[in-house]
Parts: C-alpha cells; sequence; structure tokens
C-alpha cells in the first residue's frame, strides 16, 4: 500500500482503523434508520412484510452500533482523534461564530476537526448510548416496569428522528466536499485542502506521535 507522505502532495487524514470504525458504524446506523422506517411507516410495512425479520435485524444492529468505536480504540491514531474530538478549543468558539454568520469556511480557525464536526461526534455518543439503553428496555419488557417502558419508547422514537435529521444533514455537507469525503476513504487528503479548511492542524507534528501523548492542534508557522 503506497504510504500518504510517498503522494506527491498528500498527507495522512485517516489510518486504515479509523476509516473501518467509521464505515461499519454508519452501515449499522443505516440499517437501524431503514428498519425503523419499516416498522413505523404503514406503506412501507405493507411492501416489506415480514416484520418478525425486520425486528429481529433493528434489535440487533442496534446493540451492535458501540462495537466498531470500542474495538478502534485499539488503534492510537483513533485514541488521538476522539480526545480532539472531545476538546473544545478557543477557534472552535470562533467556529461556530463564523459558521453563524455565514462566514465562508475557508476563513474559519478550525483544527483536525472543526467545531460542528465536534458536536455532531458528541451528540452521535450520546444518542447511540440513549439508544441502546431505551432499546434495551423495549427488548425486554418484563425486566422493567410499565411507565419506564413507556418513557423509553417517547424517548426513543423521538431521538430515532433527531438522529435521522442528524445523519441526512451529515452526509449533504460530506456531499459538498468531495476530497473530504476522499479523506475518510483513502485517509488521504491533498495538503492544500488540509491549510484551507483545517488551517491549524499540522499533519507532519501528528506523523511524528510515536506514543499515546495526546496531540495538540498547532498552527501553522509561515514559510520564511
Amino acid at each position: 500500500m503506497t504510504r500518504p507522505e510517498a503522494v506527491k502532495g498528500a498527507v495522512r487524514r485517516f489510518t486504515g482503523a479509523e476509516h473501518w470504525v467509521h464505515r461499519t458504524t454508519s452501515a449499522l446506523i443505516l440499517i437501524c434508520l431503514a428498519t425503523a422506517a419499516m416498522l413505523y411507516l404503514p406503506a412501507l410495512a405493507e411492501i416489506v412484510g415480514r416484520r418478525r425479520l425486520v425486528v429481529t435485524v433493528h434489535e440487533w444492529a442496534g446493540i451492535m452500533i458501540p462495537v466498531p468505536a470500542l474495538a478502534g480504540l485499539a488503534s492510537r491514531a483513533f485514541r488521538r482523534d476522539l480526545k480532539r474530538l472531545n476538546r473544545f478549543a478557543d477557534h472552535d468558539w470562533s467556529w461556530l461564530r463564523d459558521a453563524l454568520r455565514r462566514r465562508p469556511e475557508e476563513l474559519r480557525l478550525s483544527g483536525k476537526f472543526n467545531a460542528g464536526q465536534k458536536l455532531y461526534a458528541s451528540f452521535s455518543a450520546g444518542a447511540a448510548l440513549v439508544m441502546v439503553g431505551t432499546g434495551l428496555m423495549m427488548w425486554f419488557p418484563h425486566l422493567t416496569a410499565v411507565v419506564w417502558r413507556t418513557g423509553a419508547t417517547f424517548v426513543h422514537d423521538w431521538l430515532a428522528l433527531a438522529i435521522a435529521a442528524a445523519v441526512f444533514g451529515h452526509i449533504w455537507m460530506a456531499a459538498r466536499d468531495p476530497e473530504a469525503r476522499l479523506g475518510m476513504r483513502t485517509g488521504q487528503v491533498s495538503r492544500a485542502w488540509a491549510r484551507r479548511h483545517h488551517p491549524k492542524w499540522d499533519p507532519d507534528a501528528e506523523a511524528s506521535q510515536d506514543d499515546d501523548s495526546e496531540v495538540q492542534d498547532q498552527p501553522r508557522t509561515p514559510a520564511a
């Protein structure tokens, strides 16, 4: 496999492990959304039929959603990126203000991940845990009181709608940036794209890291 630095003008953005986590988690979420639609929309339910099978697929896909991320913890690069996603710096607040003012993305400061990506990651992680918890209450109704099951169903249904909206928004944003999709698919992006969209991310410093220490987003030093 060609190393990113061997390709002229390209830098590594994601490793194979991160690609696998993203692809597998995405597939499980889309399966859950598709089967949920089949269960709740009468027109789809009538076309698909086999409700018991759809329920089983939905349950097992849902319970498996945290597994790829847990497996990804074996990757040092994945753990580093989780640390990045879990921290909001001053430039992230500036990015949000600029986004609300609709300033061009090239003028917004961000590290390897921008503030929007960090918020989406936090929402996704929290929502996944809530969905698994409420889903288990619905899957094993005899383990909880009726009032708990009723509340779990309410939260599960409405949060599913919020997740669907967030996922489609995520897809829409990705569709607008072909090179960002290329970075997730191949692990590589052009150095020019990295400078333009993530000016406070230094991929060269990241590539030189040989331990588990946290990688801070560093401002680029202008060439002399």
